[in-house]
């Protein structure tokens, strides 16, 4: 094991991370590996005397995980990882029925989570933790079926509950995007369930409201942050994590709330779990609207109107998901209808589809693998919008 050496403080960019810990001196911790250096930091120090630090590690951007040249589709495209996707095209039936019960079983586990906090004050970190970890292990290795499950199982009276399992699996998803380490995608996930905690203070027929908020109602709604951090602060649990409960709706631009926080003064999960939680949003349905097409929403966090979200961040969601990100049903240039069930990792324009209410000769559901001089999307649709003898086989 590598002995830490001296290093400038001067060398501390915000941001940054280390691969290893960085020690004030031998017997005191300044930062863990992986946690990235507060903008703060560097001045704190110099205030109290100190020129060097020590550490064994190495620096680490985590923009230059997913560095971009601009934020065309076709320059993206050029340095997405030709490599082959991680997941199964295909999953056995009976595996998929059983992605199903343990996505529900973590629904049900939220729901308890929200309910044994307002009826008993109680909050067992540990034990979410645990959970947390199943969910964690079935998106490393079944991310994109459970990505189909989202797309087909959803409630939108119990809204609460399903938006933060969304945003807790779309948030692990950016994570592996992100080559997290284990031990920070666990933390990322637990952050991601707790991040919404504040709207339990939040009146019920406010927060599951069958219609548009008026504007009182709104104002009261920009509360939840605040109210979330202090729950989770009076719980004791690690400041990263309810950091996120406060700063989700902070914005890189300095337009969110409720502190104004803008570009790195806002911390790596918030902003990973802004972009999740806000796809989510735009993206589902609610009692009083539909949700946006998956496409649609991918194409408009892709513009990035007013550089409200961190780049890196959307380009690890795009890439994630694909332009046409799974679950979504769509019409292909032979007239074929199907649904998106996979990513192309070389091209996120050319996703892997399912072709709907169509066999292979031996009987085998037919896939295709969607491209530039083959067989293409024409464009996304709605289910509602699927002839009738499809959607009766669904």
């Amino acid at each position: 094991m590598k002995e830490p050496i001296p290093i400038s403080i001067n060398q501390l960019k915000p941001g940054m991370y280390y691969s290893e810990p960085v020690f004030l001196d031998p017997g005191y911790i300044l930062l863990i590996p992986e946690t990235s250096v507060p903008p703060t930091l560097i001045n704190h120090l110099a205030d109290w005397g100190y020129r060097t630090v020590l550490t064994a590690g190495e620096q680490i951007d985590p923009a230059n995980q997913l560095k971009s040249k601009s934020g065309t589709i076709e320059e993206l495209i050029e340095e997405v990882n030709s490599g082959q996707s991680e997941s199964k095209i295909t999953i056995e039936q009976g595996d998929y029925e059983g992605l199903k019960q343990t996505y529900l079983q973590f629904i049900d586990y939220i729901d308890k989570i929200f309910t044994k906090y307002v009826t008993r004050n109680e909050l067992n970190y540990n034990d979410l933790s645990d959970n947390v970890k199943k969910i964690m292990t079935i998106v490393q290795e079944n991310r994109y079926a459970l990505l189909r499950i989202i797309s087909e199982i959803t409630d939108s009276k119990n809204y609460l509950v399903y938006h933060t399992v969304r945003t807790t699996i779309l948030s692990l998803i950016i994570g592996i995007q992100l080559k997290f380490q284990v031990h920070k995608l666990l933390e990322l996930g637990i952050a991601a369930s707790l991040h919404e905690i504040g709207m339990i203070r939040i009146p019920p027929q406010i927060y599951m409201a069958d219609r548009a908020l008026n504007t009182n109602e709104r104002k009261a709604i920009t509360a939840h942050p605040i109210l979330g951090f202090n729950i989770l602060k009076d719980k004791k649990v690690p400041l990263a994590v309810a950091l996120v409960a406060l700063e989700h709706h902070e914005r890189m631009n300095g337009s969110g709330y409720p502190r104004n926080l803008s570009g790195e003064k806002i911390s790596h999960y918030s902003r990973i779990i802004a972009v999740a939680c806000a796809y989510d949003a735009a993206t589902s349905k609610r009692p009083y609207r539909e949700g946006k097409q998956k496409h649609v929403g991918i194409v408009e966090f892709l513009k990035n109107q007013d550089k409200q979200f961190d780049d890196t961040v959307i380009k690890a969601l795009i890439f994630s998901l694909s332009l046409y990100p799974v679950g979504t049903f769509v019409i292909l240039t032979n007239g074929k209808y199907a649904q998106v069930i996979d990513v192309n990792p070389g091209d996120p324009r050319y996703p892997i589809v399912l072709v709907l209410n169509a066999k292979t000769p031996d009987g085998k559901d037919l896939i295709l693998k969607t491209s530039e001089n083959g067989v293409r999307i024409i464009k996304p649709i709605r289910q509602e919008e699927l002839p009738d003898s499809i959607r009766a086989n669904l």
